[in-house]
């Protein structure tokens, strides 16, 4: 069991669809909670879709379950600082969503978790990336950057 994570900000395309362009990712899980944002670029939903197809042949699926919710997404932006408050509330969030029993294994094996953020230390794509490997003892995280 692999999963992958990407985030698209400070990537041109060609950098982006570049590092999915590997035998082993089979589909992009997108996991944010607004994706057809103007500022998503060419990764707003219908685009990224056509263009995983066409560029490296690649599903897309959109899990906003394995977001957080827009209160929290609030409260942490507003912040600015407290990633340790966020991190403890999005692991609460996706216990009570019961997500390593909501969402099939098989649809993450070979899947890459989509999000904004430059890079996964500070994004929820690692949470969740973590979350599942503690329940999938077998996982292995691989971060594209």
């Amino acid at each position: 069991m692999k999963i992958f994570t990407i985030g698209f900000t400070r990537k041109t395309a060609e950098q982006f669809f570049g590092l999915l362009d590997r035998p082993d990712i089979k589909r992009v899980v997108d996991i944010r909670l607004n994706n057809n944002s103007q500022l998503a670029g060419f990764t707003k939903s219908e685009d990224l879709r056509f263009f995983l197809g066409a560029i490296v042949g690649k599903d897309y699926v959109h899990l906003p379950q394995l977001a957080p919710n827009a209160d929290m997404l609030k409260a942490y932006r507003d912040s600015k600082s407290d990633w340790a408050a966020y991190e403890r509330d999005f692991v609460a969030l996706m216990k009570e969503r019961l997500i390593e029993e909501t969402v099939p294994m098989e649809l993450l094996d070979g899947g890459c978790l989509l999000c904004s953020e430059a890079t996964p230390e500070l994004c929820h794509r690692r949470l969740v990336a973590e979350y599942f490997a503690e329940y999938w003892p077998t996982t292995q995280v691989c971060h594209l950057v």
